[in-house]
């Protein structure tokens, strides 16, 4: 998408590749629909547009007839140095629309501006993406308002937690998180067929669920095990969130569908030991989470306290937005770059090079450092993303099947 002019580039996404259905026969067929596609390409091109809109808010655009770093950038603008990691994000968002090109020397990356980009038509692409399917309003409405944080953010007036977790904020992510912005659940619906298979054949279930939120993954989860026959085999469900709030939410509305189930909900800090916060060794048959263990601060640390968490031969399913390729940006991270919760994370240039979202390699060799085997993705992203470089889905799987259970 050269942009030579002021004038927007139609949207066009284009149907999905057929042969895409190889890899995504395992799923209901309800997920992976014409319209999931069309919504994904629609919200990919309305956070570039974002992108332009938030240059010309922030005044960066004037600033890049040189070449500038992010950190260059940050100084001459007044912008908070922790800014950097975000604006790299938006101006990465441009290089793809050929108005921008980028370079790096000495490991530092600069950008310098090839064309002036055309004017955002935002309005527009948001009527586009709610004929498509009326529930991306959630997605959309999140992008927009998350957006609209980043110069104060930038001018370090407020952090981004202050802004998308206060009373306009949570809202939004109730109606982001739920199971009818299929944008989001998607990743709920991978990570419970995946759950599902690894643990068809065992007549008994203890199940630990991190980060659960409000509960949608949790939902999603039952109700698959529930096609399948798998509810009455649960002795145990222990569903974990750190934030009373959601946890309350999450907890009336699963009691309610799931009266006779024996549930339990707690707390847990994923970057502190758990034993201490009341999970017992070698418990669990699943260790389960969706779009939560990318937070961690310490990937290896949270990993292996998951393990600590398992029976020997048990499992854990994590379901999480997947990179195609490094350093490839995607839609979500703009509501994500501005929380320091996904950005201040210690990262390792094998298993997390970057905070936030990593790759299938990544979270693999994750996997496999922490002791894991028979690590696998699915689908399989690796093959995908040679057809669709916009598949962000994905749910990984590793076995604890050591006798003793690592700690620490």
């Amino acid at each position: 998408m050269r942009a030579a002019s002021s004038e927007a580039p139609a949207f066009h996404a284009g149907p999905r590749d057929p042969r895409l259905a190889l890899w995504l026969k395992d799923y209901p067929p309800s997920l992976f629909t014409e319209r999931l596609h069309q919504s994904i390409e629609l919200m990919e091109r309305y956070s570039i547009e974002l992108a332009i809109d938030l240059l010309g808010r922030l005044n960066v655009i004037d600033q890049l007839g040189e070449w500038r770093s992010t950190a260059e950038l940050c100084h001459r603008l007044s912008f908070q140095p922790r800014f950097s990691l975000p604006l790299g994000w938006v101006l990465q968002r441009l290089v793809e629309t050929g108005c921008m090109e980028t370079r790096t020397e000495d490991e530092t990356r600069s950008y310098h501006l090839r064309d002036a980009p055309w004017q955002p038509r935002l309005a527009r692409l948001r009527a586009v993406g709610l004929n498509i399917d009326p529930a991306n309003a959630a997605t959309l409405d999140l992008l927009d308002y998350a957006a609209s944080l980043y110069p104060a953010v930038a001018r370090g007036e407020q952090s981004g937690e202050q802004g998308l977790f206060g009373p306009q904020g949570i809202p939004l992510w109730l109606n982001y998180f739920h199971n009818d912005n299929l944008t989001y659940a998607v990743n709920n619906w991978v990570s419970a067929v995946l759950a599902a298979d690894r643990l068809s054949t065992r007549p008994r279930l203890r199940i630990l669920e991190l980060g659960a939120g409000a509960g949608s993954a949790s939902e999603s989860l039952l109700r698959w095990f529930d096609e399948h026959g798998f509810l009455p085999r649960i002795e145990r469900y222990l569903i974990t969130e750190p934030s009373a709030f959601f946890r309350r939410r999450g907890q009336r509305e699963l009691l309610r569908l799931y009266p006779d189930l024996p549930l339990e909900w707690g707390s847990l800090d994923l970057n502190l030991p758990w034993e201490t916060q009341g999970v017992a060794l070698g418990e669990f048959d699943l260790v389960y989470a969706v779009n939560v263990l990318h937070i961690s601060k310490d990937l290896p640390f949270s990993l292996n306290q998951a393990r600590s968490a398992l029976k020997s031969d048990g499992w854990l399913v994590i379901g999480e937005c997947l990179r195609p390729y490094s350093n490839q940006p995607i839609y979500p991270e703009l509501m994500f770059q501005i929380l320091e919760s996904f950005t201040e994370v210690h990262t390792d240039p094998e298993i997390r090079p970057n905070p936030g979202f990593l790759t299938a390699d990544h979270w693999r060799r994750a996997f496999a450092r922490a002791g894991f085997e028979r690590a696998e993705v699915a689908p399989d992203i690796d093959s995908i993303r040679e057809l669709y470089p916009h598949f962000f889905a994905g749910a990984i799987c590793g076995q604890n099947s050591t006798i003793t259970n690592a700690v620490g």
